[in-house]
């Protein structure tokens, strides 16, 4: 009996149309540097957590500075802040200088390849984002030490004792905040609420040197490596930005061929299809003397699916698909045939004749008359 091949067409059909121009992907192989990029995000996150401690420090000297009097809690809070800073900066200039030795190893042993590229980029990356977020963090601390500098010697003004700014700062320098009261008469209680906010202040200043001069070191030299380095960032800057249009431009390319290999699979299945001969029916039990008798004298039909959106089937003859079936030259001229849509409907055509069916699938059934 005939054997319906339209199923196994249409599965054909839809695995080859699966594959769209959006959906383009570049398979990366897995457990390429996973470890490194793993270390990369990490350090990545703690600079993340230092720029963020230092926008909260920042609000903490505003609060400090605003408020007439001083407020433990909030200072208590600051020194919290600026402990977890020095720490996350320690760990990771120590983990951008365990990456740079082993930069250094690489390059000793004369390896020069994409992974040490890679690395290298990223270590100048993140030394110079690290370098940025100590260097807003120094600045916001030097930025509050001149603030509450300023703000002593207005309250000192206030208490009858004039200083220059020298002065002011040879004060700060001893260390002692008894130096402020020497010759100060405190006759009011204003006053002396005036001496111990100035007390507090130079109690922060000195603090807030002690921090500076502990990052000093390190913030030297992340500086001077960023520095040395401000070249070579330069260019992987450059070649940074235009990674972005090679990759823009490749993905285009890439979807641009895959809808035209589409379209040349959809080409090719709709040329073979026309011809594709998929079954007949012969009665069981018959004797037949040749291929072309039992194609033109016994089961008077032959089966085929065309797959195109929008068919168009030309019927000259069947002389082209006998031989395609038997493998042999058969003149048989058809000067009529019915043709049978999928949906039972039936079309008369003359040798000659052209056939336009718009539809996804099309069971053509040619009865021989």
């Amino acid at each position: 009996m005939t054997k319906d091949r339209l199923a196994a067409l249409q599965a054909a059909q839809s695995d080859d149309d699966d594959v769209g121009p959006d959906d383009v992907n570049v398979a990366v192989e897995g457990g390429f540097m996973d470890e490194f990029f793993s270390e990369v995000e990490e350090i990545r996150e703690m600079i993340d957590k230092i720029q963020a401690n230092v926008e909260e420090v920042k609000k903490k000297h505003s609060a400090i500075l605003s408020a007439p009097q001083s407020d433990e809690k909030t200072k208590h809070e600051l020194e919290d802040l600026m402990a977890d800073v020095k720490k996350t900066a320690n760990k990771v200039r120590g983990k951008l200088k365990h990456i740079e030795q082993n930069i250094e190893q690489e390059e000793h042993s004369n390896k020069s390849s994409a992974d040490l590229r890679i690395r290298k980029t990223q270590h100048s990356t993140l030394s110079r984002k690290f370098v940025e977020v100590m260097t807003e963090y120094n600045r916001t601390q030097t930025d509050y030490r001149d603030r509450c500098k300023s703000r002593i010697q207005r309250q000192l003004e206030i208490t009858g004792r004039a200083t220059t700014d020298d002065e002011l700062e040879e004060m700060l320098e001893q260390g002692n905040s008894a130096v402020f009261t020497q010759g100060i008469i405190m006759e009011t209680q204003q006053a002396k609420q005036t001496l111990a906010d100035i007390e507090a202040r130079h109690a922060d200043i000195i603090k807030l040197e002690t921090s500076i001069r502990e990052l000093h070191d390190m913030f030297m030299d992340m500086a001077m490596l960023v520095e040395s380095q401000g070249e070579m960032i330069d260019r992987i800057e450059y070649h940074v930005e235009h990674a972005v249009d090679y990759v823009q431009t490749a993905t285009q390319d890439t979807k641009k061929a895959l809808k035209y290999q589409s379209k040349a699979r959809r080409d090719r299945h709709a040329k073979e299809n026309r011809r594709a001969y998929i079954g007949a029916c012969i009665p069981p039990g018959k004797k037949l003397h040749s291929a072309t008798e039992r194609i033109i004298n016994t089961y008077k039909h032959l089966l085929f699916v065309v797959r195109n959106s929008s068919v168009r089937f030309k019927l000259y003859s069947i002389t082209y698909h006998l031989r395609y079936i038997i493998g042999a030259r058969v003149r048989y001229e058809i000067p009529t045939a019915t043709v049978r849509t999928i949906t039972g409907r039936n079309h008369i055509i003359t040798a000659g004749s052209n056939i336009n069916f718009r539809s996804d699938y099309i069971k053509l059934c040619i009865y021989l008359l």
